[in-house]
């Protein structure tokens, strides 16, 4: 996996994961990528340090510091200037949604139905569901929409 970091033309910043350096070009191609804030195509690779994930947790070990020498994955002030206020943003985002979400966890499908077809308590919900679950929940007429990041449980925020 090639992890890229991307914006749209509202100067969202998001991450993309890649099977190979010739997938962006293809998704974009073909119209399936998208902002996952605003839903824009207009999507530009920014400069970053690749990270390529290749190796499993247990075969780390001492291989994963040969990957990228810190100095060339440190990008300039200017880079961090730009991407700090999208960053703070981001940040309230995330804790906003977890302030104002139940977290329903491997749940989320069901609790989605119930509260859909009025059989549950009508609240802002987020959890977990398969990519075949939340397909299954859109052709019911139930609007979801997936989260660009994983939100950590309230405890777990600083």
């Amino acid at each position: 996996m090639i992890v890229y970091n991307l914006a749209c033309d509202q100067d969202h910043l998001f991450e993309g994961w890649f099977g190979s350096a010739d997938d962006l070009g293809s998704q974009q191609t073909r119209g399936l990528l998208l902002c996952p804030m605003c839903g824009s195509s207009s999507i530009k690779k920014m400069l970053s340090a690749p990270r390529l994930n290749l190796l499993s947790s247990k075969d780390r070990g001492d291989a994963a510091s040969e990957v990228v020498p810190a100095s060339a994955a440190t990008p300039d002030n200017t880079s961090l200037a730009r991407i700090a206020p999208h960053h703070a943003r981001l940040q309230e985002m995330i804790r906003e949604i977890v302030a104002n979400t139940e977290d329903v966890g491997q749940n989320f499908p069901e609790e989605a139905r119930r509260i859909h077809y009025k059989e549950a308590p009508e609240r802002s919900i987020r959890g977990v569901a398969s990519e075949k679950e939340a397909q299954a929940l859109a052709e019911e007429g139930i609007a979801i929409a997936q989260l660009p990041f994983s939100v950590a449980p309230k405890s777990a925020l600083n």
